[in-house]
């Protein structure tokens, strides 16, 4: 019996692919359906209309966060790899 792999709500998670700093702003415009962009640029107007202020919660963000588990196989195999030639096993 195979068991659902995806969660049944939406998780809160810095990604692993779309990062510029840490993954915050990323994972919050994912959480949210909005581009990352403008997550980030909303919090370069935050930070600027609090005075710095707002750049603290950037840090508790980043370590209250969790990461994105990685995938099982990576996208890209090493062709340094000595099993490179074989074909990935599942």
């Amino acid at each position: 019996m195979n068991t659902p792999t995806v969660a049944p709500y939406k998780q809160l998670r810095r990604p692993l692919d779309d990062r510029i700093v840490a993954g915050v702003c990323s994972g919050i415009g994912r959480y949210l359906a909005v581009d990352p962009v403008l997550v980030r640029v909303g919090f370069a107007v935050l930070c600027a209309l609090t005075w710095g202020t707002a750049v603290l919660a950037y840090p508790i963000a980043w370590f209250l966060m969790p990461e994105e588990p990685a995938a099982a196989e990576p996208v890209w195999r090493d062709p340094a790899d000595p099993t490179w030639g074989q074909p990935p096993t599942a």
